[in-house]
């Protein structure tokens, strides 16, 4: 079983200030696969120091040598590819080709296109032509903490600490303590990639812990946190005292709106999407809002294509989904089912156990349920695993007012040929993002949501724009 205690801090491996053992569980067997340690306060502390003292030295290099750290970051970042695939597959059950392709490839994505987008951002502009000595600075927040969850690691840690390097911000990362190994081995790189001591610091822990104590210290001026929208009110809270900026991307109950006139392969693609990931993906297209005249037909299809699904081991090759990340999880999303199950939504795929031949691990069965109304519990809680939820609407008005009727908006989605009415749906929807005929976002587009799915953008230009402040500098001198 691989040992990883040692947080790193000031540029180099430290143990903790105290023992305090914490059992890393492989989800696919349920048995530990790695020992970390769960930091305290002087731990939290010292990395804390670390990135204060680093900062005036780190603010004061030029956007050129911080884009080719980055460079260099990528670069190794690639020659670490299956080690990360391997940590994260065991560590939180993303199947491994799965997590070659999409948790790995996240991490190269997004580092590359905050490469492209730091060439082209500018930290110095003048104010207008009206006003010849009037400069904006855009210069960084200061010490960030970056607090990260387990079902994408290498998607959150590359877009927050991606963003944080541009904008010269120094950092204290503390990933989910349900996938730390992912996040250990980023460190490695960031120190291979040669960033100066101090820049990036790394200690593991939980959120009662570490997380806390980063949201309430006097001497972190930012929190970027992704996670739960519970955990996202306790951050804000805690920040509250310190008036720190915080940034927060939380959880989601997507909508996906498909019209008569929809695509022949919509059905599937929504359904191949809430899957992916076991379900566990803040966007995820949760509630499948269908018009009635194709309402039957699509209900089957949908139960078709989940009951085709396979559900496996993370280790084991090949395309199907993995478990849920832990048992916590995995009881609450059996809790779901059943309550959609007892409140009469009627079940066309999956259900309550575990798959077939699964008797250990963490699987739930990809579940597909019709005939559900806003007002169950599976329509309106996120739940986090592979559910989907099917309703039917008769009117592109209705369809609207059910999307909009849930506290989240991050990501909406619409399925139909008719290119004026997606534009105006997307302009109707109330959600941070709107994905049309499964065409995916492109680099640089920005990702978080507005109402209780968060604040703040990640991603390109937007993303390093949240972690500077704004200056402004009258009686600037000609140069």
């Amino acid at each position: 079983m691989l040992e990883k205690r040692e947080f790193y801090i000031n540029g180099q491996w430290v143990a903790p200030a105290k023992a305090n053992d914490y059992a890393v569980i492989d989800p696919s067997t349920e048995e530990p696969c790695a020992v970390i340690s769960l930091g305290g306060q002087e731990d939290t502390d010292k990395a804390v120091a670390a990135a204060k003292a680093a900062l005036p030295g780190w603010m004061a290099t030029s956007s050129a040598e911080r884009i080719v750290l980055l460079e260099k970051l990528l670069e190794v970042y690639k020659t670490r590819a299956e080690d990360l695939a391997k940590a994260m597959s065991t560590e939180m059950g993303a199947p491994i080709e799965m997590s070659r392709a999409s948790q790995v490839g996240a991490g190269t994505w997004h580092l590359s296109n905050f490469i492209k987008a730091a060439k082209e951002f500018h930290f110095e502009a003048p104010l207008g032509d009206h006003a010849p000595n009037d400069r904006i600075i855009r210069e960084a927040v200061g010490v960030a903490a970056l607090i990260t969850p387990w079902n994408w690691p290498m998607n959150q840690i590359t877009l927050k600490v991606g963003a944080a390097v541009v904008a010269g911000c120094t950092m204290v990362l503390k990933p989910s303590e349900e996938s730390p190994i992912d996040a250990m081995i980023f460190a490695e790189l960031m120190h291979e990639a040669g960033f100066p001591k101090g820049v990036f610091n790394l200690v593991n822990g939980d959120g009662v812990g570490v997380g806390s104590q980063l949201s309430v210290h006097e001497d972190v001026d930012m929190v970027s946190f992704t996670g739960s929208t519970r955990a996202g009110t306790a951050i804000s809270k805690n920040a509250a005292d310190t008036l720190k900026k915080v940034h927060l991307e939380l959880g989601g109950k997507g909508a996906n709106i498909i019209f008569a006139d929809a695509d022949e392969k919509a059905v599937k693609r929504g359904v191949m999407h809430m899957m992916q990931n076991t379900g566990q993906s803040c966007n995820a297209p949760s509630r499948m809002l269908v018009e009635a005249s194709i309402y039957d037909k699509t209900v089957e299809e949908a139960g078709e294509v989940a009951s085709k699904i396979t559900v496996g081991p993370a280790s084991e090759e090949g395309r199907h989904i993995g478990p849920v990340v832990n048992e916590v999880q995995f009881n609450k999303i059996q809790d779901l089912i059943q309550k959609g199950i007892d409140e009469g939504a009627r079940l066309v795929a999956g259900g309550t156990g575990r798959p077939d031949g699964l008797n250990r691990g963490f699987f739930v069965k990809p579940t597909v349920f019709a005939d559900v109304t806003p007002d169950m519990t599976i329509a309106r809680e996120e739940i986090f695993g592979p559910v989907l939820s099917i309703m039917k609407f008769d009117t592109e008005e209705q369809a609207v007012e059910i999307a909009n009727d849930t506290v989240y908006g991050l990501t909406n989605y619409v399925q139909s040929t008719d290119g004026t009415r997606r534009n105006r749906l997307a302009r109707r929807l109330r959600s941070g993002m709107v994905e049309m005929n499964g065409q995916g976002r492109a680099a640089g587009s920005p990702f978080g949501g507005m109402k209780r799915s968060g604040n703040g953008r990640e991603g390109g230009v937007y993303g390093i724009e949240d972690f500077t402040e704004i200056k402004a500098v009258s009686g600037w001198a000609a140069e």
